[in-house]
This record gives structure tokens, sequence and C-alpha cells, in this order.
């Protein structure tokens, strides 16, 4: 199991992806999955319980808005060990257009033996997100200029409707994003690779 962390728009999404892709490739069924941390962002309802409810939504995104103890959790059953009766466990996705986790929704089957976890804070040295961190065997992190983050964040703002406009999604980077990213880069875990994030075409969303 590995954890592949890195500020956002670092690229984290994109190299899980390939890594599985490629390794489901060079087999004859599917031996990797990916399982993204966006499904374990809280829910609406659960920041709008929070004692100051704008300050949630404004910085959703940041470590506190998300269950890492539920994240644990899964971790803590997928190091169970195999036998001919285990069963396919789940983790949830992010529905955007719902704006909220999705239970249940990505099947981890047995036959899955590489498991990559990508997400912003799965290398935070601070509780309770180390503890996940110290159940995977793996740490890899994205690293990614600030600069060349914030560019790649206002077009994705754009494009998902996140923002109106581009001077919406900028101030969302400056504020939200890249704030988050200085607390992922000031308080890294050790981790075992360290992958340069470049600009290259064939990446490229359409």
């Amino acid at each position: 199991m590995v954890g592949i962390s890195g500020i956002p728009g670092s690229g984290k999404t994109s190299l899980a992806t390939a890594v599985v892709h490629r390794l489901n490739a060079m087999s004859p069924s599917p031996v990797a999955a990916c399982i993204a941390m966006d499904g374990y962002h809280l829910t609406r309802a659960q920041l709008s319980a929070m004692p100051d409810p704008v300050l949630a939504f404004a910085r959703r995104g940041a470590a506190f808005t998300f269950d890492p103890t539920k994240l644990t959790a899964l971790i803590n059953s997928l190091r169970s060990p195999l036998t001919t009766s285990s069963p396919t466990l789940y983790a949830p996705s992010f529905d955007h257009a719902v704006k909220d986790p999705v239970e249940n929704d990505i099947p981890i089957p047995p036959t899955a033996r590489i498991l990559l976890f990508e997400g912003n804070y799965l290398a935070l040295d601070k509780k309770p997100w180390s503890d996940a961190a110290a159940l995977l065997d793996e740490l890899w992190f994205v690293e990614v200029d600030f600069e060349v983050a914030r560019q790649r964040l206002v077009k994705r703002h754009v494009r998902a409707g996140i923002a109106k406009d581009e001077e919406e999604a900028d101030k969302r980077a400056r504020e939200n994003d890249l704030v988050n990213g200085r607390e992922i880069v000031d308080n890294r875990l050790p981790v075992a690779e360290i992958v340069a994030s470049r600009e290259d075409a064939r990446w490229k969303t359409p």
C-alpha cells in the first residue's frame, strides 16, 4: 500500500491513475487499485454543524474538513491477512455534482494486491493523519512549484464550476488551496520517493 501526497495541483491523481493503469496492463487481471482521499471529505451537513460553518465551507479542502479516522479504519481493514473468504471492501468516492461523498462506491477486491492511495494529507506529520500514514508501506510525495500549482488550480476550478471565472478561481487557489499546500510542505513526514511534477502534454485533460 502506497500513499501518494502533494500540494493541491501537484498531479497526484494523474500519477496514481497512470501507475495503476500501467500495472494492470502488465497483468492478465487487475492487480492494482487507486483510492482517492476525496471520499473522506466531511459532508456538507457536518461542515454546517461546525462552530464556524462559514469558515468551514470557505476552507473546504483543508485538513480539518476531512475524516482521517475513517480513512485509517479502511487501511486497517485492508491490512488484514487475505483468505479464500476475504470480502470485497469499499471506499467512498466524491460526487462533485452534489458536493458530498458517496459511501461504498469504490470496490477494492481481494485480488487487488497493490493499492495506491492519493490525497493531499497522506504524509502530514500531524495526528490523526500520521496514524494513517504509519499503516502504509511507502509514502511518495509529488513535488511542484507553487506558481505552477496555482495556474493549474485556476484552470481546474473554472472547468469544474467551482469558480465562475479565473479571478474567483485565483482567489480560491491563493486563499485556500495554497495555504493548505504550505501546511503540507512544512509538516511532511519522511517519504520514500519524491516525484518531480513536470508539464507533459500527454497527461493533459482534453
